[in-house]
């Protein structure tokens, strides 16, 4: 609070009856005033400036107490979804409220029990839709990587996150309720093959009695115990515990804000543009992951761990997978996709630089004929380059992935990945058939 200060001068009376001016003592009451009167202007310049010295105090105080308040992430993410076309803004949201993945950015949908050795990285273009989204995380569950890898999504646009928000969290709600019912059934002293499943659900679930303590580094840090990883339950006892990764989510904005390759690419595709986006991901979750898998959910599914092919490679190492493309009706050739990348995280993290240099550099080169670049091209011409694999060791996969034909449930459940394909055999029909056969999981998913 600042006070102003007003200062009167004392009036001076002339008074005519006074001594005469010959009066001896004139000369020292002349004296006497003047003194005076500098002594008081000088004292109403130093409160003066006093004054406005301990206001401009008190208006810097309130300017550094106003700048050191922190927004809040929750309200600009939450705020971020409502901005979303064809919002009603008199309607009430459908949808939880999100909260930030990292460092205020990105949609936390599941946060895990622990801190992950695996990060699964899932680009999801403007052509995927909510029945293919719900399959591919179905088959995800499935596999077994849920149980050692966080799961991450990177979509085409912030628009795009809102519309698959509810999505995500219903499936991932689903599947827990699933693990959880084994879980209690484990608990109990049941074996596995009393109720059998379309996964395996001791994968989901500790066996042992020492927990890791390790907070995932998604969200907001929580304060855990050894009773609160186990979802409630008091008994810490042998095959109790819970184990599942986390789920998050960015937009592409987020990642790649200036959208680095626009000046070299017209109307740049999420195919492209996420090779920008992998190094502020990956660079945040520096050393936090082991291996880290590059995945398209628009051209894969996961119905298996790959993760046995890196376990013997070191963390420059890259694995490269392959399929069959029919060249003509009489042969087949063999290329690179890049619908799976999977290695240690820093060969990815290499790889992801050298790959935004190239689709530059490619671009640069032949800027009249950018529709001819394609990542499969791109990545073909890295893998040859003998400078680079003194940084990255390259490493093909023997095993290409298929195209589904007429595979049952239990077909598709032995292999590792297979390519959604234009075939016509409805995959999703088929897994949510398998899914069904077991009597656990028909009481919890609704379509059954």
């Amino acid at each position: 609070m600042g006070f102003f200060l007003v200062f009167f001068p004392e009036e001076q009376q002339n008074n005519n009856s006074s001594t005469p001016s010959s009066s001896p003592f004139k000369s020292s009451s002349i004296n006497s005033i003047l003194k005076r009167t500098n002594s008081n202007h000088i004292f109403t310049r130093t409160q003066s400036t006093i004054s406005v010295c301990a206001l401009l105090i008190f208006l810097t105080l309130i300017v550094f107490t106003l700048s050191s308040f922190e927004p809040n992430n929750d309200f600009i993410s939450s705020h971020r979804r409502f901005l979303a076309p064809n919002f009603d803004s008199n309607s009430k949201p459908h949808f939880k409220a999100n909260s930030p993945a990292l460092q205020g950015l990105g949609t936390l949908y599941t946060k895990g029990t622990s801190a992950m050795n695996v990060l699964v990285i899932c680009h999801v273009s403007e052509h995927v839709t909510l029945k293919q989204l719900q399959l591919f995380l179905r088959a995800f569950h499935r596999s077994g990587l849920y149980s050692k890898s966080d799961l991450l999504f990177i979509f085409n646009s912030i628009s795009t996150i809102g519309s698959f928000d509810e999505l995500i969290r219903e499936e991932n709600d689903v599947f827990l309720k699933l693990v959880n019912r084994f879980k209690q059934e484990l608990g109990n002293g049941s074996k596995v093959v009393d109720f059998p499943a379309s996964f395996d659900p001791t994968r989901f679930v500790k066996s042992g009695k020492k927990i890791d303590e390790r907070e995932p580094i998604w969200g907001k840090r929580i304060k855990t115990s050894n009773s609160s990883l186990s979802n409630g339950d008091n008994d810490v006892s042998e095959l109790t515990q819970l184990s599942y990764g986390s789920v998050v989510g960015f937009g592409i904005e987020e990642l790649d804000p200036e959208n680095s390759l626009s000046g070299f690419v017209n109307n740049v595709p999420i195919g492209l543009r996420r090779w920008a986006s992998y190094p502020m991901v990956l660079g945040r979750v520096r050393r936090k992951f082991k291996h880290v898998m590059l995945v398209d959910v628009n051209e894969l599914l996961l119905l298996g761990d790959p993760l046995g092919r890196v376990k013997s490679h070191s963390s420059e190492s890259i694995i490269l997978s392959s399929t069959h493309r029919r060249k003509n009706t009489k042969s087949h050739r063999k290329i690179i996709t890049p619908s799976l990348i999977l290695g240690g995280e820093r060969g990815v993290r290499r790889l992801s630089a050298a790959m935004l240099t190239e689709i530059v550099r490619s671009s640069t080169r032949q800027h009249h004929k950018q529709n001819s670049i394609t990542e499969s091209t791109l990545l073909s011409q890295l893998a040859s380059n003998e400078f680079l694999q003194k940084s990255i060791r390259f490493v093909s996969s023997t095993e290409s992935i298929q195209e589904p034909s007429s595979l049952s449930g239990v077909g598709l459940a032995n292999l590792t990945a297979v390519r959604r394909g234009n075939s016509n055999l409805d995959i999703g029909e088929v897994i949510l058939k398998h899914i069904c056969s077991f009597p656990i999981e028909s009481t919890v998913y609704t379509e059954c």
